[in-house]
């Protein structure tokens, strides 16, 4: 960055900012799911019962998440609807991990989703995002 502008700087910082910030959004939202089939396959009885629940516990919140959360989601609701999918996802991935016994790494992961939800969300929204390069279409919510 020698040789650059202090305002160049500063839209290089802010790209790299967000770039972080939405490869960390992408890995939570694995997480959830992870979280969700790692708790089926710990609960229940039988291996059957296991099997179902491992891989049917995530299968509703990537459907959710798919119609109406992802960047390119089919459906493309109102941010409060969007914000209630990804408070299930998440909500669930938490309680998942907390179901299979570790309340406390629930709760840490629980506030690094909202962390970064809000963070996602604000960035998305600001007016400085046009002048990052990064565009202004306010209906993006991924």
């Amino acid at each position: 960055m020698a040789g650059q502008s202090g305002a160049a700087k500063a839209a290089l910082g802010g790209r790299l900012w967000y770039a972080a910030n939405e490869v960390l959004a992408f890995l939570l939202e694995l997480a959830a799911l992870g979280l969700l089939c790692w708790w089926g396959f710990a609960t229940g009885g039988g291996v059957v019962v296991r099997v179902l629940l491992g891989l049917g516990a995530p299968l509703p919140a990537a459907v959710l998440w798919g119609l109406f959360a992802a960047p390119k989601a089919r459906l493309r609701p109102p941010l409060p609807a969007v914000l209630l999918v990804k408070a299930v996802v998440f909500g669930a991935g938490a309680a998942a991990l907390s179901g299979v016994g570790h309340p406390v790494a629930a709760v840490v992961v629980a506030a690094v989703m909202l962390a970064n939800t809000a963070v996602a969300e604000t960035f998305r929204r600001s007016p400085s995002r046009r002048a990052l390069g990064l565009g202004g279409d306010l209906a993006d919510h991924g």
